[in-house]
């Protein structure tokens, strides 16, 4: 095969194209992120939830330590909440990435009370299972969130 006058062997050309359609996968999750986890029907009820918190250095240092430890949030989700966008984990095919915390529009598209709702109950149609009350309580499902507001220059 010929590229700009030069012969390239097919074994360039398939690595570079596998190259590029596993930067997609990787990639194509990121729109997916603004489509809202909780169900239309409790929706008003996730918006209801405030936090009852004002944020602090404790109290985001608390949150840290569950995201990155206890709760192992950053698994998925990488250190810099960048979900499968990069430092997270890589999706499969078909699959929903994990969310991107570092996305400034999408920070600015959610409130608290959502994602409290998500670490209640779970984001349906994707790997994220309930936290609350078997692994956290509601006063750590707060302390991650106020963390998560750290991410996407909040």
């Amino acid at each position: 095969m010929h590229l700009c006058g030069r012969k390239i062997s097919s074994e360039i050309l398939m690595g570079f194209v596998l190259f590029i359609f596993t930067s997609a996968l990787v990639w194509a999750g990121s729109p997916g992120d603004f489509t809202p986890r909780v169900p239309p029907e409790r929706l008003e009820e996730a918006k209801s939830f405030q936090n009852p918190f004002t944020p602090s250095a404790d109290l985001i240092a608390r949150g840290k330590k569950l995201y990155e430890g206890k709760n192992y949030c950053s698994a998925c989700h990488g250190l810099e909440g960048a979900g499968g966008t990069s430092g997270g984990r890589i999706t499969p095919p078909g699959g929903q990435p994990p969310t991107n915390f570092a996305d400034a529009a999408w920070q600015a598209a959610r409130t608290d009370g959502e994602m409290f709702w998500i670490l209640k109950h779970g984001s349906h149609g994707t790997d994220m299972v309930p936290y609350l009350p078997l692994y956290i309580t509601e006063e750590e499902a707060w302390e991650i969130v106020t963390y998560l507001r750290t991410f996407g220059g909040r």
